[in-house]
């Protein structure tokens, strides 16, 4: 039995270029991992795959799941019939815009790689990683970066400050098929500097960079679920340095630097699932 832990993402910003002619979106994003975590058990089986999950609610447990798909994605890489039995401990939020499902079959493509000791090389786990989902060679990586292309083309960044983070995931599912569609009928008109944020972060100029932080998709999530603005209000009220909506939603996320403040920060939401985690 090997471990590996599915650590969950949040966007620092968010951008859409445009349509590519593939159908995907340009995307343009500093992600940051995060220490919310699922866990990934994988053990040798037979033939093919097998999956169970713990915990989360509605989550498939055949062809649908990333982890299954990234498990066949795996053997059709390596050409071989590498079966493997995999156990999921849901901690993430599905359907939340924190990437549970691409960390886990990240979690599932690097622990693939150990437990048959293959020693493929990084480049190669990310490529299989993008043929089941953009933000999977992400979540292989980790860290800070900024994602480009459909998510896939990755710029390791330097590390950020280990700012404590406050989640609040409200009532509802927004689909990031859904979040898309509904943007491309109402474009934003501003957009994320962030080749100036990624270099007010390199030089530590965190509050100017807060300043700068955005996700072009909130304001279509703000129509489905309105609560997402209370949130951002709530949580500066108490003392976020930002607040923010995390990928296609509906979770927001506080940065502070104060574990007092982020406790503050967590009881000033009500009816939603909080988590308080750190940066990783």
């Amino acid at each position: 039995m090997l471990k590996e832990l599915a650590r969950a993402k949040v966007n620092l910003t968010l951008d859409i270029l445009g349509v590519r002619a593939d159908g995907y979106h340009e995307v343009s994003m500093i992600m940051q991992t995060i220490e919310l975590a699922d866990e990934v058990m994988l053990k040798k089986f037979s033939s093919g795959v097998e999956l169970l999950v713990n915990g989360g609610e509605n989550i498939p447990t055949d062809e649908k799941n990333l982890a299954w798909r990234a498990a066949l994605e795996f053997q059709k890489f390596c050409g071989k019939d590498l079966g493997v039995a995999i156990e999921l401990v849901k901690k993430i939020p599905a359907a939340a815009g924190l990437a549970g499902g691409s960390a886990d079959a990240a979690a599932v493509i690097r622990g693939m790689n150990r437990l048959y000791e293959l020693n493929l090389t990084e480049n190669e786990l990310c490529a299989i990683g993008a043929r089941v989902g953009s933000d999977v060679p992400f979540c292989i990586i980790g860290g800070t970066c900024l994602a480009e292309g459909r998510g896939e083309i990755l710029t390791p960044l330097t590390p950020i400050k280990n700012f404590s983070v406050v989640l609040a995931k409200p009532r509802g599912e927004i689909s990031t098929a859904w979040a898309y569609k509904n943007y491309d009928e109402n474009p934003a008109k501003t957009h994320p500097p962030n080749r100036e944020i990624i270099k007010q972060l390199e030089c530590g100029e965190y509050d100017a960079a807060f300043k700068n932080f955005s996700n072009v998709l909130e304001g279509v999530a703000l129509k489905k679920i309105p609560a997402i603005a209370d949130y951002k209000n709530k949580m500066l009220a108490a003392g976020a340095k930002v607040a923010l909506m995390s990928g296609s939603g509906p979770t927001v996320f506080a940065l502070t630097d104060d574990a007092l403040t982020a406790k503050k920060i967590a009881t000033s939401i009500e009816d939603a699932q909080i988590f308080i985690t750190n940066f990783h």
